[in-house]
């Protein structure tokens, strides 16, 4: 077997680096900056002819959607066949899970528990570099407000510190303390920048926003996982200041590489390079290489606009070769880092693969995360948790769906591995108490069960037979689940909507059940919030349980049937309607706050304010009392530090886990700003009747912004900190910075 040549001892990284690329021809060095796909087959993945011949000429020097130890090991053998004998890179898209797939990370966030969502992390990690990886496309941080857009299901929400808590652990999971152990992947932040603002919703649109909401609101989940070390950033899709991320020099160079100080490397996503031409920002891939390389980007993946033009460009004099060569340094620094010029093969240990992935530990984290990310929205006198010894009837499309339980970006995630309700009902051994219809399939829209790929899960009997079986089934009922929601692919890339309720057909199928007159569970599936406003009038109960992954059935028993507490919280709003979108908690008051008694202040005619369900929310079994908000001092200079505490109670019966929020406002300031902001948390257990102070911190730097001149300001004047249960239910007291 041929080996890359392992590093002199004691030789430095940048020594090393150095005299490589001194040896390297243009055409290898072009190599470096390529990534091509593997594609997939229905027997695993599979290389192009012309790629393999690339591998081994040095033409390419990174794959991705190529895993499992074997196949990596054989599209490494190609690459030790090359003049240079360098190590290829392995990327994929590891979003929530490899194998064992935890909640999609919108979910996933409203656990609000930045430790488990490190360890979910770190057992993807471990699990993808035991099958051949070396590089997860992760953490997504875009913030978004906005749910039609579809890749709210990939990113944490709609509130900058909490993102930016989830961001650092994401990327110390995945990383761990060093890159060189084999139970480790590098990150990559996406999608750098604003790539959550998108105008109407709509992925792959332009955003246009200005540099204080940029900087405030924005920026700071990147800079957070930057901060914490990820080794990799992704360019987003759209344009900044009117110009696409992938050519923006003041974006990629100034600000992150300089003013941030990000030492790792810069990839495109798909084809961005190329689609610099239809942005209108290049004539042709000629230009838009050119502008790529300039603004700081490093790799090029799937358009092969460098390897294609960049020869031609160096020789006109229009790019440098030291520009060329700083990319192949950051490139070649990651496979150092990852110990790869030691040893290619490091990822490719099939022992690894068969005893680290799936493994009972790694299920019942799954299992335990799933549990913790459930909101339940609602609980009329306290129809949850049912009964096990109840006539109950379990119908819709999520009862026995396994395909959507690991949702979208679920990459090498086995769906039929995951535990779907009724399979987790029939294991707590009441099955006999408990009946079944499908009622309807998750939607009637041929188009769009077309543009989903989800023909094979569409029950093909009439709408008009569904429906009865499910009405027979709940007429013998005492008590009626309804599982209902989104498809995993109605949610996602390419997947943004503007009607964001559950499916008209689905909807159909709840108001001829609720006809019966008998007590409705409503469990929502999906990607994104809803539009939940009908279903919340007329359900007694209503969780939302996203997609929860592998674990989904037995996280969902446990929950209905209260062998856990529901402790979720909600990470974005979920509006009245679609007309409200965008609508997020940070709202700014305007110069004329709402006021229902005066007609000309900011308000709708037909529907509120407010959210149905705001952020932050999140019901439980059992009760939280707040009291006692006292503040160590009420005047501060700066650089003092302010110590928060706040006296919650369980006043209830049943033990439990709650989610104490702290938010700010400044009350004037040179810029107007926003009605609170989240600024610390706290997850606690309390027993019933117990009581706990919890102490928050704020130091003088938490109350800075940025204003238009993007100065980050800490200015005097009266502040408000708000702590309690969610962001519209909260205890107040005030301070002024002098």
């Amino acid at each position: 077997m041929s080996m890359a040549q392992k590093p002199a001892k004691n030789v430095s990284k940048d020594v090393f680096i150095s005299e490589l690329i001194s040896k390297m021809t243009l055409e290898e060095k072009l190599g470096q900056l390529t990534l091509y796909t593997s594609d997939m087959s229905v027997t695993g993945p599979v290389m192009r002819d012309t790629y393999k011949q690339d591998i081994a000429t040095g033409k390419c020097g990174n794959i991705f959607n190529a895993y499992t130890p074997e196949y990596t090991r054989k599209l490494q053998d190609l690459a030790m066949q090359s003049r240079l004998k360098i190590p290829l890179l392995f990327g994929y898209d590891v979003i929530h899970g490899h194998k064992t797939i935890f909640p999609i990370p919108l979910g996933e966030s409203c656990s609000w528990d930045t430790l488990m969502m490190e360890e979910s992390a770190r057992i993807a990690a471990k699990e993808a570099s035991a099958d051949g990886l070396h590089w997860t496309y992760s953490p997504m941080v875009d913030i978004s407000r906005d749910a039609r857009w579809g890749r709210v299901s990939e990113g944490a929400g709609e509130d900058p510190t909490l993102g930016a808590a989830i961001a650092r652990a994401k990327v110390k999971g995945y990383q761990g303390s060093s890159l060189k152990s084999k139970e480790t992947v590098l990150s990559c932040v996406k999608h750098f920048a604003l790539y959550g603002a998108p105008l109407s919703g709509r992925d792959y649109n332009t955003v246009d926003m200005s540099m204080s909401q940029m900087f405030n609101v924005y920026l700071p989940t990147y800079k957070a996982a930057v901060d914490a070390g990820a080794g990799s950033v992704m360019s987003s899709f759209n344009d900044i200041n009117g110009v696409p991320a992938t050519a923006n020099r003041w974006l990629m160079n100034d600000l992150l590489r300089k003013q941030w100080g990000f030492k790792g490397f810069i990839v495109t996503d798909y084809t961005s390079i190329n689609e610099l031409v239809l942005h209108g920002v290049a004539a042709n891939e000629y230009e838009a290489g050119v502008l790529a390389l300039k603004a700081g980007i490093d790799m090029d993946m799937q358009g092969s606009v460098y390897y294609s033009f960049l020869t031609k460009a160096l020789e006109k004099g229009e790019v440098k070769i030291e520009e060329i060569n700083d990319a192949v340094t950051r490139i070649l620094a990651a496979k150092w880092d990852l110990g790869l010029f030691e040893n290619p093969y490091l990822y490719c240990d099939v022992k690894r693969a068969k005893s680290e992935i799936m493994t009972p530990a790694h299920l019942q984290t799954s299992e335990e995360i799933a549990k913790a990310s459930v909101v339940l929205l609602k609980n009329k006198d306290n129809i949850l948790p049912l009964k096990a010894g109840s006539k109950i009837a379990f119908i819709g499309p999520h009862v026995k769906n396994q395909r959507d339980l690991i949702g979208n970006w679920s990459g090498a995630g086995d769906y039929t591995k995951a535990l779907s309700l009724w399979d987790a009902l029939v294991q707590t051994g009441n099955a006999s108490n408990y009946s079944y219809a499908m009622g309807a399939n998750v939607t009637e829209d041929t188009t769009l069960i077309k543009k989903m790929y989800i023909q094979e899960f569409i029950d093909k009997r009439s709408k008009e037979v569904l429906l009865q079986e499910a009405i027979a089934v709940a007429k013998n009922a005492e008590i009626i689940v309804l599982a209902l929601g989104e498809s995993q692919g109605m949610s996602g890339e390419a997947s943004s909507r503007t009607d964001i309720r559950i499916p008209e057909n689905q909807r159909a199928l709840m108001a001829e059940i609720l006809k019966l007159g008998k007590p409705v569970v409503l469990m929502v599936s999906s990607g994104r919030p809803l539009d939940l406003s009908w279903e919340d009038t007329h359900a007694q109960a209503i969780l939302a349980n996203w997609f929860l992954g592998t674990r989904s059935g037995k996280a969902l028993t446990d929950i209905l049937f209260g062998n856990t507490n529901p402790s979720g919280k909600l990470t974005m709003c979920f509006p009245r309607n679609v007309g409200q979108v965008p609508i997020f908690y940070a709202e700014k008051s305007t110069g004329r706050p709402f006021d229902e008694n005066i007609k000309y202040t900011t308000k709708y005619l037909d529907v509120a304010n407010t959210p149905l369900y705001p952020f932050g929310y999140g019901l439980s079994y059992t009760n939280y009392a707040y009291s006692n908000l006292t503040l160590s001092n009420n005047q501060l200079k700066t650089g003092d530090k302010l110590k928060v505490s706040i006296s919650v109670q369980n006043t209830g019966k049943m033990a439990g886990y709650e989610i104490v929020q702290l938010y700010v406002q400044d009350i004037v300031g040179s810029n107007t700003r926003p009605a609170k902001e989240l600024k610390r948390f706290a997850k606690i257990y309390l027993n019933p009747g117990e009581t706990k102070t919890i102490q928050f911190e704020l130091h003088t730097d938490d109350l800075k912004y940025y204003n238009e001149q993007l100065e980050h300001l800490l200015e005097p004047g009266m502040f408000k900190i708000f702590v309690g249960r969610n962001s519209a239910d909260l205890l107040e007291a005030g301070f002024e910075l002098k």
